[in-house]
C-alpha cells in the first residue's frame, strides 16, 4: 500500500489576491525558449544577455521542468499549461495503438517531425494535446502570432495551424517536403531580405542555423508583427545548447568535461546571442517597453553514463557498443531476458531482433511477446526514461513482474505504474507524478527513470550530473529525461512591463505555469478539458505578494528486494513541483530516506 508523508514547511508569507491584469491592447509576450539550458549555466560570462535579463527583471530561483525531462513533453506544457496526463504528450516518442505511415506501419511515432505530428494531430481531430494553447487562444482573440525555431516543438504551440493562414509557424524544416506551409507574404519577405529558403543543417556547434533562423526572426517575424497594428505573442525555440550539448564529443568516453566542455559553452553562446538580436529587433521596433519577455529551458541536463554491472545487455557484443555498457534498446533487451519472450522490430515490419548475435531494435524500440500484431508489451525508448505499454489482456500478471525485474537493475532509478494496475511494490503511481489524466493518447503502463550520479571531483552538483540513458549516443556525450534535478532544474527567468524588477522568486514554478501567467497578463481566459493545470506566478507580477510553499515527499511500498520509488515535491495552494524521484542514492538530488 502506498503511503505519503507530509513534512509541512512553512517557507513563504501567506498569499495574496492576483494583481490586476494589463490591459492586452497595450502589452506583447514573447517566450524564449533556450533547449536544454541548465540554470547554473547562466553566468556573467557565458550567458551576459540572460545574465542581465534575470537581474534586472524576475529570476525563477526554484525552477521546474516537467517529468519525463523531454523536450516535446514540455513542450506540450509551456503551449498548454497542462501536465502530461492532461496533454498525453508523455514523450519524445509515443506508443500509437495504431500503425503510423510514416514510420513504416509501426505503432510508435516520433514528436520532433512536422509530418509525424501532423498525422498524429489529425487522429484526434486536430489537436492530439485536447487542450487549447497559449499561442492558439491569442491568435483566436485577434492578437498576432508567431512560433519559430526548433522541429517539434515550435508547431506543438499552434497545433491546429499547418496551412500558413494564422500563425506564422517557422521551423528549421522551412521549405522542405517535410516543413510547415508558410504564407506567400512570408515567402516573399524571406527573399526579399535576402535570406535563403530553407535552413542549414543543424551542426554542433549550431552557429549557422541559429544564425539563418534569427535573420528571418528579426528582418521578418518582428517587422510583420510590429506592422499588424495588433499586439502580438510569439515564441522562439532555440535548438542550442541542446543541440550542442548532445552531440559534442570533447570526451567521448569519459565523463569529464562532458557536456560541460567547450562545445557545450558555444551553444550557451548560441543561445545567449539569438536572445541578444530578438531584444534588440524589439528594441529597434520600439516594442521593447510594451513587450514581457519570458524566458525558459525545456528542461536541464546531464552527461551520459553508459555503465551497468547487472543488464543481461550489457554482456552482449554488440558492434561499436563498448564492453560493460549498455546498448540502445538496453530496457527492451533486459526484459526479453527476464520475460523470456522474443523480440521484434516495429519500425522494420516486425522482423525477430536476434539481439543474443549483436542485432538491436531500430531507435531502442520494440515489441515483445509472441505475437508482434498482437503484443505482450511494447518497449518505447525516451533516452532518460522509457516507456513501457501492456496492451494485452495480461496486463495485470504482466506488470509486477516486469517492475520486480527492473527494480533489480543498478541502472534504474524510479518506477511509475498505471493506476490501473492497482499497487505494485517498487513503484508509486503515475497519478503521484500528474501522468494520468484527461489524455487522448494512450497512457503508458509503466514509465521508468534511469539512475543518475555525481561526477567526482566536479562541482557544483547541477552541473556534475551523469546519467543512464537508452540512446545511441556515447557515454561523455550528454542527455536528459531523468527524474534527477539535475534534469528537472531548468533556467527561468522573466522581464517586461508586467513583470516585478530586481526580484529573485524563491518560490517554485514550473512549464505549466507560463501558459496561465502570461494569459493573465494578456487577459485571456483559456477553457480547460484537463484539472492537472499550472498557476498564475502571481507572486513574479508587479503588486504580487508572496506565496505558501509546503514541501513532501511520498514512496512507494518496497519491492521484493527492498527498492522503493521516492518522490520529493513542493507545492503552492493545488499546485505540485517536483523535485527529484527515484531509488535513493542512485538520484542527484533525491535525499536520503
Amino acid at each position: 500500500m502506498r503511503f505519503a508523508r507530509l513534512s509541512a514547511v512553512l517557507v513563504f508569507a501567506l498569499c495574496a489576491a492576483l494583481p490586476a491584469a494589463a490591459a492586452p491592447a497595450q502589452h506583447n509576450v514573447l517566450i524564449f525558449v533556450a533547449d536544454g539550458l541548465r540554470y547554473v549555466s547562466v553566468t556573467p560570462k557565458t550567458a551576459p544577455t540572460m545574465w542581465k535579463l534575470k537581474t534586472q527583471g524576475v529570476d525563477f530561483t526554484n525552477s521546474h521542468s516537467l517529468y519525463p525531462t523531454i523536450t516535446t513533453v514540455n513542450a506540450s506544457a509551456i503551449a498548454t499549461g497542462h501536465y502530461i496526463g492532461d496533454t498525453g504528450n508523455f514523450g519524445n516518442t509515443l506508443y500509437t495503438g495504431y500503425p503510423v505511415a510514416g514510420t513504416n506501419g509501426a505503432p510508435i511515432t516520433f514528436q520532433e517531425d512536422d509530418v509525424l505530428l501532423g498525422d498524429l494531430a489529425a487522429h484526434y481531430n486536430g489537436n492530439y494535446l485536447n487542450e487549447t494553447s497559449l499561442i492558439a487562444a491569442a491568435r483566436q482573440a485577434g492578437y498576432a502570432t508567431a512560433v519559430m525555431g526548433k522541429v517539434g516543438p515550435t508547431a506543438i504551440q499552434d497545433i491546429t495551424q499547418r496551412d500558413g493562414t494564422g500563425t506564422i509557424v517557422i521551423d528549421d524544416a522551412l521549405n522542405t517536403p517535410k516543413g510547415i506551409a508558410v504564407s506567400p507574404g512570408i515567402e516573399d519577405a524571406i527573399k526579399v531580405a535576402g535570406i535563403a529558403p530553407t535552413a542549414p543543417k543543424t551542426n554542433v556547434p549550431n552557429n549557422e542555423q541559429q544564425q539563418y533562423m534569427i535573420a528571418i526572426a528579426t528582418k521578418v517575424v518582428l517587422p510583420k508583427l510590429a506592422s499588424s497594428g495588433k499586439p502580438f505573442a510569439m515564441l522562439y525555440w532555440s535548438r542550442d545548447p541542446d543541440a550542442s550539448q548532445h552531440s559534442q564529443k570533447d570526451s567521448l568516453g569519459k565523463l569529464s568535461p562532458g557536456i560541460n566542455g567547450p562545445t557545450g559553452q558555444a551553444g550557451i553562446k548560441d543561445a545567449d546571442d539569438t536572445l541578444a538580436a530578438l531584444l534588440a529587433a524589439l528594441k529597434a521596433q520600439g516594442l521593447d517597453k510594451t513587450t514581457d519577455v519570458f524566458i525558459t529551458a525545456d528542461h536541464g541536463f546531464s552527461t551520459i553514463d553508459r555503465h551497468s554491472q547487472t543488464s543481461a545487455a550489457a554482456k552482449i557484443t554488440y558492434g561499436r557498443v563498448p564492453p560493460g555498457e549498455t546498448p540502445p534498446g538496453v530496457v527492451a533487451i533486459d526484459l526479453a531476458e527476464a520475460l523470456a519472450m522474443p523480440m521484434y522490430d516495429p519500425f522494420n515490419k516486425n522482423a525477430v531482433v536476434d539481439y543474443k548475435s549483436g542485432n538491436l531494435p531500430s531507435f531502442g524500440n520494440a515489441i515483445l511477446g509472441a505475437d508482434p500484431a498482437n503484443p505482450d508489451v511494447v518497449v518505447v525508448s525516451n533516452v532518460g526514461s522509457d516507456h513501457i505499454y501492456l496492451p494485452g489482456a495480461n496486463a495485470k500478471d504482466l506488470a509486477p513482474r516486469i517492475v520486480d525485474a527492473l527494480s533489480k537493475e543498478d541502472y534504474i532509478s524510479g518506477i511509475f505504474a498505471n493506476d490501473a494496475l492497482g499497487n505494485i511494490p517498487g513503484a508509486l503511481s503515475l497519478s503521484a507524478v500528474n501522468l494520468k489524466g484527461s489524455a487522448l493518447t494512450p497512457e503508458p503502463s509503466i514509465v521508468v527513470s534511469f539512475a543518475s550520479h555525481v561526477i567526482p571531483g566536479c562541482k557544483p552538483t547541477l552541473m556534475c550530473a551523469a546519467e543512464m540513458a537508452d540512446t545511441t549516443l556515447e557515454t561523455g556525450q550528454g542527455m536528459h529525461g531523468t527524474f534527477s534535478r539535475a534534469d528537472t532544474r531548468n533556467f527561468m527567468a522573466a522581464s517586461g512591463p508586467d513583470f516585478r524588477a530586481h526580484f529573485a522568486d524563491p518560490a517554485p514554478v514550473s512549464n505549466a505555469d507560463i501558459n496561465p501567467t502570461l494569459a493573465h497578463i494578456l487577459g485571456l481566459d483559456i477553457p480547460a478539458k484537463g484539472s492537472l493545470k499550472g498557476r498564475v506566478a502571481s507572486e513574479a507580477l508587479k503588486g504580487g505578494k508572496k506565496v505558501t510553499v509546503t514541501k513532501g515527499w511520498q514512496a512507494s511500498t518496497p519491492a521484493a528486494n527492498g527498492q522503493k520509488t521516492v518522490l520529493e515535491y513542493q507545492r503552492v495552494g493545488g499546485t505540485r513541483y517536483f523535485d527529484a524521484a527515484g531509488f535513493p542514492g542512485r538520484t542527484v538530488g533525491l535525499s536520503p530516506h
